[in-house]
């Protein structure tokens, strides 16, 4: 148990830590970046990790069934709409707010979809889970009412009112998008068990079943992601900013980008396979992504973009991180009850 809580923490690390490299690109606007980020992220380094590490990948890929690998296809494609819809979230309600929000329903949905798959625990487990959850959540919005204090310290709108949007119009977008992105875990779910076996059968260790699991998700999340980019790039005619000099060094930047962010995924995936088959999903699920928004609010601190920020809004920021360790704690604790 110890060991799969510890890598689920380790992946929230990776996954708090990835974008950072995005601060050091240069001569890119933002869909530049992460457009190639995700085309990395979701077509190059899947590929290469399965097919250089996986023996028998190809014969692993066929023995899935049809509706299984259907399943995790559709809900892969639905969570990388889902990760769009939070992009277009913030242009209405501002970055804190879209973020808690999409991030909290994330949390809450994600964590309990792995009971309709696998069934609910014991009463007992259950309810330590949703009372972690409920911590955990409470943490997340004091970190957006803190992000939503410090964007005012700084004197700046916390909604972008120049794109006309409303309130209620971004928060619907980011239920509906944190919603959605709950795909992935759903697709976990739904086929590590079935990936692992086939795997397995191959002779591979459980870690490299994990890799499997994961290029399902990514390579079908990443079709719904390229449509959206392509889309964005050509609207506000962006592909010429690709012709820079600094191209090899904004490749080099999101390489590490893309190869951060899918470890992460594949050590979240092994943690949940480690935790077991009745919690692993919802349990992992909850630590992987609470120490992820706690690790990328703690690199903010140390990046000093919290320098301007006022004792209140550093207060509510500080409830929030505590909060959510509380709830990671909690939530820990339960796999310890079966």
């Amino acid at each position: 148990m110890i060991t799969g809580v510890l890598l689920a923490v380790i992946a929230g690390l990776l996954l708090g830590l990835y974008a950072l490299p995005e601060k050091f690109t240069k001569d890119f606007e933002f869909e530049n970046t992460w457009s190639m980020f995700f085309a990395i992220n979701t077509f190059v380094v899947p590929n290469i990790a399965a097919f250089l590490l996986i023996d028998g990948f190809s014969d692993v890929l066929s023995a899935i069934p049809n509706n299984v690998l259907i399943g995790m296809v559709v809900s892969s494609i639905l969570w990388g709409i889902g990760a769009m819809m939070w992009g277009k979230a913030i242009n209405y309600i501002g970055l804190s707010l879209g973020f808690s929000i999409f991030i909290g329903t994330i949390i809450l949905v994600g964590s309990l979809i792995p009971f309709f798959v696998g069934g609910i625990p014991k009463t007992n487990v259950f309810l330590t889970i949703l009372g972690g959850l409920v911590v955990v959540l409470i943490g997340v919005m004091a970190n957006g009412k803190a992000g939503i204090l410090r964007h005012k310290d700084e004197q700046k709108e916390a909604i972008d009112t120049k794109k006309g949007g409303s309130m209620v119009t971004g928060i619907t977008i980011a239920i509906v998008g944190g919603l959605l992105a709950t795909g992935f875990s759903f697709a976990n779910s739904y086929g590590a068990e079935i990936i692992d076996n086939a795997s397995q059968a191959q002779g591979n260790a459980s870690w490299k079943s994990a890799i499997a699991v994961m290029y399902v998700i990514y390579m079908s999340g990443g079709v719904a992601i390229a449509i959206y980019f392509i889309q964005q790039l050509t609207a506000k005619k962006l592909w010429g900013k690709f012709k820079t000099p600094h191209l090899g060094k904004n490749i080099l930047l999101t390489t590490i980008m893309g190869v951060f962010n899918f470890a992460a995924s594949v050590v979240f995936a092994y943690a949940a396979f480690k935790l077991g088959k009745e919690l692993g999903g919802s349990v992992g699920y909850a630590i992987f992504n609470t120490a992820c928004v706690v690790t990328a609010i703690v690199s903010g601190l140390i990046t000093k973009e919290w320098v301007n920020a006022s004792s209140k809004a550093k207060n509510s920021l500080y409830l929030g991180l505590s909060c959510m360790v509380i709830g990671i704690i909690i939530i820990a604790y339960s796999n310890t009850l079966t």
